[in-house]
């Protein structure tokens, strides 16, 4: 190895502390590409939910009379990419983001059903701004550090139950049901070739990770879509269909077949005209549209505190105190990436669980989102390429990763009540109401009634305080809302 490539290596692991955190380049490379693969899948689903909606003037994303989907995916694959490398360098973590799922839902069918897209987009915009602001005052990296440290390892295993739900759902292993919430396969049963292949794929990450194989889950993401792409070409599975023509045995999000060609290209820049931050309050009442900003805030809030807990655990990022390093810019970054998703159009941008694949694969310091986020930036010209990956390859890698997160269940006594419960709490209804959010409330809110009625509120943070009262209207909204109609 020549004195320059040496030399730009050890630059590299001083600047990301790659050695310092018993990780290596090889590592964090491999962990990059891992996080990049099981969310590549953004690309496609996020123009899907909001490209294809009308809003209150009957209008698509864009001024258009017509769906743009290929925009809305270079919109998506761009600011996932920039954001993803921006947190790399200056939060120093192997955190990527891209467009929230969950987030884009509610901007789609909840906001822009009652107004223009660029309206929509810029109460994103300000709710962004909003929780930037609270982190440069030092709020939110106060209430981080204001979670006892029991409740925070609660986080971390309800995200791993939630992630593992997610790969089982976006797979159909499990589905919902006429008779019961969900059920196994199709009717119960498993059968169908793309379960064959998610099951071939969980099988084979969890042999190789048993073994300790480096690349264990990259391999298994690729070994599984080759596997895809092979069955599909011998079965002619197909896709899953539309409401009125299912297919429930087919392919979930795309066909994994070799695409006619590799490159494409749209301008995703032209999408950075299309909002307008103070629309909302002319399309609905001052009230309204503060409520819907709230509800952003606190989703977009917590659901990334969430996961900055639960993925930086799983890194062995925070101390035995509850804190981490860097807390302030990794959260400075993530707000920004609200408030640039909602510039963009392509919806709030935040962190994202898959990072814990990244993670799982070895990946410690900010140079594995970097890398994710180049992947990203790529996807942009070969978004063609991305979309071979179907959620049955990519899924798997969610429920071991899931697995190797929930082994920090055991840092948590059982035996003392006051926090046992709260972090039960906080563990199940992550999954269970398919939020996280919803579950970090469930704690916080539960954690501070149990303190009161023992006669322990003082053992209470003061901002535990604050922010158990702001979920308790968090879950009040909608009478609150109701109140305001009626009113």
């Amino acid at each position: 190895m020549s004195d320059t490539k040496t030399s730009q290596i050890s630059a590299l692991d001083r600047f990301f502390h790659i050695s310092d955190r018993g990780s290596s380049v090889g590592r964090e490379v491999r962990g990059g590409l891992a996080t990049f693969f099981t969310m590549a899948y953004i690309v496609v689903l996020n123009p899907l939910i909001i490209a294809t909606a009308k809003d209150a003037e009957g209008q698509f994303i864009g001024d258009g009379l017509v769906p743009n989907v290929p925009l809305v995916a270079a919109g998506t694959a761009l600011v996932a990419g920039l954001l993803s490398i921006l947190m790399g360098v200056i939060g120093k973590v192997p955190f990527a983001m891209a467009a929230g799922l969950g987030l884009n839902a509610f901007v789609t069918f909840g906001i822009a059903s009652q107004m223009s897209w660029e309206s929509a987009m810029g109460l994103v915009f300000l709710e962004g701004v909003i929780i930037a602001i609270l982190v440069l005052t030092g709020f939110r990296t106060a209430v981080f550090n204001a979670i006892p440290p029991q409740l925070k390892t609660a986080i971390s295993v309800g995200i791993g139950l939630f992630i593992a739900l997610i790969g089982f759902v976006d797979a159909g292993f499990v589905r919902k049901a006429p008779a019961v919430p969900l059920e196994l396969g199709i009717g119960g049963n498993l059968t169908s070739w793309p379960i064959f292949v998610f099951v071939v794929g969980v099988l084979t990450i969890a042999l190789l990770v048993a073994r300790k194989v480096k690349g264990a889950i990259l391999i298994g993401i690729v070994a599984t879509t080759v596997l895809a792409v092979i069955v599909e070409a011998v079965a002619k599975v197909g896709g899953s269909g539309t409401p009125d023509s299912p297919n429930p045995a087919g392919w979930r999000l795309v066909v994994p077949e070799m695409p006619k060609e590799i490159f494409g290209f749209s301008n995703p820049f032209v999408l950075f005209k299309e909002f307008d931050p103070f629309g909302a309050f002319g399309s609905v009442s001052v009230i309204l549209a503060l409520l819907l900003v709230f509800t952003l805030l606190i989703t977009d809030f917590f659901d990334t505190m969430g996961t900055v807990v639960g993925v930086g655990g799983q890194a062995r990022l925070v101390k035995e105190d509850g804190s981490m390093d860097r807390t302030r810019e990794i959260l400075l970054v993530d707000s920004i990436g609200a408030a640039v998703g909602g510039a963009a159009s392509v919806s709030s941008n935040t962190t994202y669980v898959e990072s814990a694949a990244g993670v799982g694969e070895g990946a410690r310091t900010g140079l594995a989102s970097v890398v994710t986020g180049v992947l990203f930036l790529l996807a942009i010209f070969v978004s063609p390429l991305v979309a071979v990956v179907p959620y049955e390859a990519a899924a798997p890698a969610l429920v071991i990763v899931g697995f190797l997160m929930m082994t920090a269940i055991r840092d948590i006594d059982f035996t003392d009540y006051e926090i046992a419960i709260p972090a039960f709490l906080t563990i199940v209804l992550m999954p269970f109401s398919y939020s996280i959010a919803n579950g970090i409330g469930a704690g916080f809110i539960s954690f501070v009634l149990i303190k009161v009625v023992k006669g322990k509120a003082r053992e209470v943070h003061a901002l535990m305080w604050v922010v158990a009262a702001l979920f308790v209207v968090y879950f009040a909204l909608g009478p609150i809302k109701t109140l305001l109609d009626l009113g």
